[in-house]
């Protein structure tokens, strides 16, 4: 029955829409409220829930990651206090290390330095100590070298005095070498005269 209503409200909302153009408008207004005014009305109730529900999920959206935010921001800043902890503590061992290191290194220095200049010293009285023995071993074999050389010299002279009193002189020489040839001369002439 009610599509008997409908089409007779539609009939006369045609005819009336026929009668005149201003009146044409506010009926299809009317056509359109009888023909789809439950739908409508259902589908704006629907669409106020779908509102409200989206309002509400997003306000919890909001909430929750603000909450979320809050909670990651409070981690990060935890986070980097407790690593800023750590790099000052690790700061203060390095430094305190360096100066340990610096200290260490300012002994030792002052140790080499000391020992470096014992071993210098020690040095130069070895030195001193092994020049003095050096010289006087240069003293002693330049004294034995002279000692020698006189000696070798002394002998070489008197040498050489006993060759000149042994050598023949050479007219002597050449006058015995004449008797001998006169005689080997004379004994060859007598051989032939014989």
């Amino acid at each position: 029955m009610s599509s008997v209503n409908e089409e007779t409200e539609a009939a006369s909302v045609e005819h009336q829409a026929a009668e005149s153009p201003v009146e044409s408008g506010a009926s299809v207004d009317k056509i359109r409220d009888i023909i789809f005014g439950s739908q409508i009305k259902n589908y704006d109730a629907r669409f106020t829930r779908l509102e409200q529900d989206l309002v509400r999920e997003t306000a919890e959206l909001k909430d929750l990651m603000r909450k979320r935010f809050e909670s990651i921001e409070s981690f990060f800043k935890a986070e980097s206090e407790a690593m800023a902890a750590r790099l000052r503590a690790e700061k203060e061992e390095r430094a305190a290390h360096v100066a340990k290191v610096e200290r260490e290194t300012k002994e030792a220095h002052g140790g080499l330095a000391s020992h470096v200049n014992h071993v210098e010293a020690a040095m130069n009285d070895g030195h001193s100590s092994l020049r003095q023995d050096l010289m006087t071993e240069s003293r002693k074999l330049l004294e034995e070298i002279d000692q020698r050389y006189d000696s070798i010299r002394s002998l070489m002279d008197a040498r050489v005095s006993e060759l000149r009193n042994q050598k023949v002189d050479r007219s002597h020489m050449s006058d015995l070498f004449r008797v001998i040839a006169a005689h080997l001369d004379g004994k060859d002439q007598n051989a032939a005269s014989e």
